[in-house]
């Protein structure tokens, strides 16, 4: 079996009074991430971890923030299309480890539900994707809470 990593990144700025996306799921808060399509850093990260491990470039060559198919689509919509894609190379998702960063609002009561948006779209189990939250101490754009960050990192593998 041969198997690869990949790695994603995705930041966003917040904008007061926009609604905050992330793994599928809907925080209250008084800010939330703004970009072309929902703006969900966690997928959007996830994302580009599938398509560089498959060497498939990134989420930017394929959804363009220039694309009006793609102006406020839910990303799980485009996480379902990057497995599809390395699914044609002969890959399969194995798992998924995924990083927020983020002063507010807290994770930890979503994740559960992040995890479950993120399985049903992947095609993998829920025990196959870990989602985890820190914060930057309140320095930078992070702490000042102008921006969310996601990093995420997966390994996918190819029979024969």
């Amino acid at each position: 079996m041969k198997i690869r990593v990949g790695f994603g990144f995705d930041v966003h700025q917040l904008r007061e009074n926009h609604p905050f996306i992330l793994g599928g799921v809907k925080l209250e808060h008084h800010a939330g991430a703004f970009g072309h399509s929902d703006a969900d850093v966690l997928v959007h990260a996830i994302c580009d971890a599938i398509l560089g491990a498959a060497n498939l470039r990134d989420i930017g060559y394929h959804f363009k923030n220039t694309d009006e198919r793609w102006r406020g689509i839910s990303s799980l919509v485009l996480l379902e299309e990057c497995v599809r894609l390395i699914g044609e190379k002969g890959w399969r998702l194995g798992n998924i480890d995924a990083m927020l960063c983020l002063e507010a609002p807290k994770v930890n009561p979503h994740v559960h539900d992040m995890k479950r948006n993120i399985a049903m779209a992947a095609g993998i189990t829920e025990d196959d994707i870990s989602v985890k939250a820190t914060t930057n101490e309140t320095m930078g754009f992070v702490g000042r809470q102008e921006g969310v960050v996601a990093y995420a990192v997966c390994l996918i593998e190819k029979a024969g």
